[in-house]
């Protein structure tokens, strides 16, 4: 097993010592000023962009987003198979440079809580004074802001993310829309659909940030790779905060995530691990919000769909005529990509969790026949092997369906084991209703479909 840790490093002058809590570590330092001391990894096409609409986002929120790159950038390159504990758990250490050390290191031990609970890991995060030259990034606008932005509301490029920007747009409500990427199907779903809002809720101004920010091989070499990506979600938070961070006090940053989703309570023991994350678990959104509280930051992630089905979101979605025509250039699928094994190009797969979710929102919500293209487009075109990847997450909810009708009671405790629900004690039975109708919802379009050991 390997230790690693990850250092941070601002400009070519910064090559100072930086003490390591373990002495058998190997450093690996990732500089975040490229050529024209222009910060790297797409954090300096958020600040431009930014800058261009007359916002000014606060130093300690660019200090969150080099912070969540780092952790991005040692999530994904120290394997979990090699480096694993037991594995999954890995020991990750990260030294990142900031303006004010001593309030980061006063959240030191609620930000290694908070990606405790995300990852499944156990991380321990340093903090040191920027480099000389360094000590303010955030460059003064030269123009005021134009358009008066009421909230920032993550956009994915999902199906969940544009029933809640038509839901805020409908309304007549002004968002900033915010965008993270790294793959070109999530690049081109959120492409295609910014461009559509836009012309159907027009403006002369922008009202999108979208920024590609991640690390290829290249950037961080370990001779590793991790593609469990569990502490993903940290990144797009803290990139919507940064962008919050700049529209004043007290700011909302919209989560469009249902409830099913966002609790993501396992369907069988398998998937504890890889499979089961945490991206908007409610007991995550309220530390993140401590954090962002304790940071002075002002911004305060909210999720009003966490007690809606999928398929409530749709049919209740304020623009269902738009949704309608353009569901299709959504994108839900966990992994595209994989339908390259089937010779197709990338497309929802059609089988995974999070298209199985969706098929059955389309099919309840809608009304009309579900336009997404999918790598399987029948699931009851013959019988599917639970042993191969089109039939195994089918039949696990097959039987998490067959045990909430022999066992109803059970659903009070399936909705803990992702993570605890007490900082909203009388939410918990909303929880279980929208886990119990959830599973519901995708029951009634797996019905008709035969999935069995084959």
């Amino acid at each position: 097993m390997r230790r690693f840790v990850f250092i941070g490093r601002l400009g070519a002058g910064d090559t100072g010592p930086v003490p390591v809590l373990q002495p058998d570590a190997e450093r690996v330092e990732i500089q975040f000023v490229a050529a024209f001391e222009r910060l790297d990894y797409g954090i300096a096409n958020a600040l431009e962009t930014l800058n261009s609409m007359g916002l000014r986002p606060s130093e300690t929120a660019l200090d969150l987003l080099i912070t969540a790159a780092m952790i991005n950038a040692t999530d994904t390159r120290v394997s979990r198979s090699v480096n694993g504990q037991d594995g999954w758990t890995r020991e990750l250490d990260v030294v990142v440079p900031v303006s004010d050390p001593g309030l980061w290191t006063a959240q030191a031990p609620q930000l290694a809580r908070i990606l405790r609970f995300l990852t499944g890991d156990h991380w321990r995060i340093a903090f040191r004074t920027r480099p000389n030259g360094f000590a303010k990034i955030v460059k003064q606008p030269t123009s005021l802001p134009l358009f008066n932005f009421d909230e920032v509301c993550l956009f994915s490029g999902g199906l969940d993310s544009l029933a809640g920007a038509l839901d805020v747009l409908a309304e007549d409500r002004k968002p900033l829309l915010v965008s993270h990427y790294w793959d070109a199907e999530t690049s081109k779903a959120q492409t295609a659909l910014l461009a559509l809002l836009d012309r159907k809720y027009p403006t002369n101004e922008r009202r999108s940030l979208r920024v590609r920010l991640g690390f290829d091989k290249n950037h961080v070499i370990t001779g590793e790779i991790e593609s469990s990506q569990r502490g993903r979600s940290f990144l797009f938070f803290s990139l919507a905060a940064l962008a919050a961070s700049a529209l004043g006090p007290s700011t909302r940053i919209v989560v469009p995530e249902n409830g099913l989703i966002g609790l993501n309570v396992p369907l069988d023991p398998l998937r504890l691990g890889a499979l089961s994350t945490r991206t908007t678990h409610p007991f995550y959104m309220v530390r993140m919000n401590e954090l962002f509280d304790a940071l002075g930051l002002n911004v305060t992630l909210v999720n009003p769909y966490r007690h809606m089905t999928k398929g409530q979101m749709v049919a209740g979605c304020r623009d269902l005529a738009f949704l309608q025509a353009n569901v299709k250039y959504s994108m839900s699928c966990s992994s595209p990509a994989k339908a390259r094994y089937k010779g197709l190009s990338p497309r929802h797969c059609g089988t995974c969790v999070p298209c199985l979710i969706r098929r059955a929102s389309l099919q309840a919500g809608l009304g009309i026949d579900d336009p997404t293209e999918y790598a399987v487009p029948s699931l009851t075109a013959h019988t599917l092997d639970t042993m191969a990847a089109d039939g195994e997450h089918i039949r696990s909810f097959q039987l998490m369906a067959e045990r909430l009708r022999t066992t109803p009671k059970a659903a009070r405790a399936f909705v803990r084991i992702p993570g605890p629900l007490n900082d909203a004690p009388a939410e918990i039975s909303d929880y279980v209703d929208v886990f119990v109708r959830g599973i519901q919802e995708v029951e009634k379009l797996l019905a008709p479909v035969k999935a069995t050991p084959i």
